[in-house]
């Protein structure tokens, strides 16, 4: 569950994105059919409708790939039912450098397992990666992009309730 490479993801979340993916796929004789269409009206230098069709095409396409790549690595399962320890799935609460009036809440998953509402912190990030099987009142230290070293203490962890 703490291989970087694998993501962590809901029973629903799996469905919704597996869900999303065939969408798309499905979706992709239109969009072919919408450029063909656009493209017989004539000059392409000039021809809107065919620039935005193929715009589209191009998202549709990268959006195709992350999420055969994201589900190719997804690890499904349920919220961890422990408290207590930061695995990915759980809320935590944490302070940084000793400064207990400064925490923050936040979920450690994938971008696509939150529902908006709370921020997320991959797995794999310096900070997420830094408090991955922590416990309440441990002390982990990570860098930051910059270079410069950042200690945070984790408060609390609880499974994630969507």
């Amino acid at each position: 569950m703490t291989d970087p490479n694998v993501t962590w993801l809901t029973p629903e979340s799996f469905e919704r994105l597996k869900g999303e993916l065939d969408s798309l796929i499905t979706n992709r004789p239109v969009i072919a059919a919408e450029i063909n269409e656009r493209r017989e009206e004539g000059d392409l230098k000039e021809n809107g409708g065919y620039h935005a069709a193929r715009e589209e095409q191009g998202q549709q396409e990268a959006r195709i790939r992350q999420l055969q790549d994201l589900l190719n690595k997804a690890q499904v399962g349920e919220a961890p039912k422990q408290s207590g320890v930061a695995l990915p799935g759980s809320v935590v609460t944490v302070y940084y450098d000793g400064d207990k009036s400064d925490k923050e809440t936040f979920l450690i998953a994938t971008r696509e397992e939150g529902s908006g509402e709370i921020e997320i912190y991959s797995p794999s990030s310096p900070l997420g990666g830094a408090l991955i099987e922590a416990k309440v009142g441990e002390t982990r230290t990570y860098t930051v992009p910059n270079g410069s070293t950042v200690e945070v203490t984790l408060v609390s962890a609880e499974p994630y309730q969507p």
